[in-house]
């Protein structure tokens, strides 16, 4: 069932491993099925470079097993994914990492401006990078908590815990979670650069200002 799908869960999967945006079994993503409502996700606790086919679960919106081989469990966070797709019905895949810069961002709590303006494309409705309540992973709280976080970006911090990115594929999702291990890591070394004083960042309305130039005139 959806193995086109679950093989793109596997490719980016592994590919987050392996430039070590996941490490250690951890970091999860999914895709939701236009046509069905379903949604194909990583399994708990399978190392991502020796994931197959159907290793892949698949589950409804309510939570619900659709498939799944035996031995194989959902990922511990499904839930917040669902949780996303029920808050934001454009979202169609989702990137959860624990990368190193963005997840010591995570740990303090810490919102990330847009220091760079590449990040105009990112859906920072505020001008930062919004972080979700700390809640313990793999629970309803957790879920809950990035309600309010996922209206405002398409990137944000779990606090104490990692990164999320939506997109309207998995190749969009997954190239910004890449942009924000990117982003948390520019930060941090302007930080450093500047003996700790913030740099100043983009505003939410010079993020949304630029438009794709109708001629190409100097």
């Amino acid at each position: 069932m959806l193995e086109n799908l679950k093989n793109k869960v596997i490719e980016v999967s592994k590919d987050a491993q392996k430039i070590g945006l996941c490490k250690h079994k951890s970091g999860n993503f999914s895709i939701r099925d236009e046509k069905t409502g379903y949604v194909v996700v990583t399994p708990s606790s399978v190392d991502r470079m020796k994931l197959k086919t159907d290793d892949i679960c698949v589950v409804n919106l309510g939570g619900e097993i659709v498939e799944c081989k035996e031995g194989r469990k959902p990922s511990s966070e499904t839930m917040m994914h669902l949780e996303i797709y029920k808050v934001r019905e454009d979202v169609k895949a989702v990137a959860h990492t624990h990368s190193k810069f963005a997840t010591s961002f995570a740990v303090l709590a810490k919102r990330i401006p847009a220091v760079i303006y590449e990040v105009s494309s990112m859906g920072l409705k505020d001008g930062y990078v919004p972080v979700a309540k700390f809640a313990v992973p793999g629970t309803v709280d957790l879920a809950k908590s990035i309600i309010e976080p996922v209206k405002r970006s398409d990137l944000f911090l779990l606090e104490k815990h990692g990164g999320v990115a939506v997109g309207y594929d998995l190749d969009d999702a997954y190239l910004k979670v890449q942009y924000l291990e990117e982003l948390a890591e520019i930060y941090y070394r302007s930080l450093l650069i500047n003996n700790g004083k913030e740099p100043e960042a983009f505003t939410s309305e010079q993020l949304s200002a630029w438009k794709y130039p109708e001629k190409f005139e100097i």
